[in-house]
């Protein structure tokens, strides 16, 4: 489930030929066509994310990137391993690269979000591991990584692990500094051509510019530089808490816990719009509604009973 960087031969995968554009005849893409129009099947034809609201309008399709940013602790990374939770239950095999938590703290909170239980015991942690064996892996690094190693870890994953959804958390752990806007252009250009040449969805996480007033969402302009970021991704997902109602001493209950914004989404159904989201404290879940925690060991995820 650990990859550990030490362990792993990455120089096959540090050269640049996945991506590299070949001119092919249209017929070349004849199965890819009849797939594109092929009717659904109960509805579902690609990965979808965990809220049932969403179904018809959001799929994380193979092939593209998404990019989720929002402000620094409005809970990007823990809205997203739940939606890889998700997209592990629907059959995909994943991996995340998280650069800024260790795997064991990641893993911590999925575990929370899958067994509903601010305190796991043995026997949860080995059904656990045990449903994530051959669906989940954690590449085990920790600090600013050069873009190529980043490269090389996909392919690698997707050439012997048959990896499907890879996280890039996160972009500015990737670049040399915030206003490095020439480097943000190539790592996400490169993650682009990545995800289209190998078939894959890539999920990049990203940070708002910290000069925005956080009491209200952000949009995709004010994602942290270059603005080739939001132009070039597939789709765009703003992550946003809203604080003013967490640290009220008489909360309004009417008002959203956290917002789920689709402020691009370049293909598919094209919608664009918001979900909002209630917190479960004790599975550390985003419920679109009510009280009891996602079973999301299945899908369609199933309510735990209380």
């Amino acid at each position: 489930m650990i990859l550990q960087p030490d362990d792993i031969d990455f120089d096959a995968y540090m050269a640049d030929t996945d991506v590299q554009h070949k001119v092919r005849p249209a017929g070349h893409w004849e199965a890819d066509l009849v797939d594109e129009f092929a009717p659904q099947v109960d509805g579902v034809q690609h990965p979808r994310l965990p809220w049932s609201r969403l179904d018809n309008r959001i799929a994380l399709r193979p092939g593209e990137v998404s990019l989720w940013f929002g402000f620094n602790g409005h809970g990007k990374s823990l809205l997203l391993g739940q939606a890889m939770l998700s997209a592990c239950a629907q059959g995909m095999r994943t991996c995340i690269a998280s650069f800024e938590m260790r795997p064991r703290k990641t893993l911590a909170r999925m575990l929370r979000q899958f067994t509903d239980a601010d305190m796991p015991s043995p026997s949860q942690i080995r059904e656990f591991v045990g449903w994530a064996q051959g669906k989940l892996w954690l590449y085990d690094q920790t600090s600013t990584v050069e873009p190529e190693k980043v490269y090389a870890v996909i392919r690698y994953c997707v050439d012997q692990l048959k990896v499907q959804h890879f996280v890039v958390d996160n972009l500015t752990k990737c670049v040399a500094a915030d206003d490095d806007y020439a480097g943000q252009k190539r790592v996400v250009d490169r993650l682009t051509a990545l995800a289209q040449g190998l078939g894959i969805h890539i999920h990049l996480v990203h940070h708002a510019r910290k000069d925005r007033d956080e009491t209200r969402p952000p949009r995709k302009m004010d994602a942290l530089g270059a603005s080739a970021i939001t132009n070039l991704v597939d789709n765009v997902f703003i992550v946003w808490r809203n604080k003013g109602k967490w640290e009220a001493d008489e909360p309004k209950h009417s008002e959203p816990d956290a917002m789920l914004i689709c402020d691009k989404q370049r293909h598919g159904t094209g919608w664009e719009g918001v979900q909002n989201l209630v917190y479960h404290r004790r599975s550390m879940q985003y419920l679109q509604t009510g009280t009891s925690a996602m079973n999301l060991a299945a899908w369609p995820h199933e309510e735990h009973q209380q």
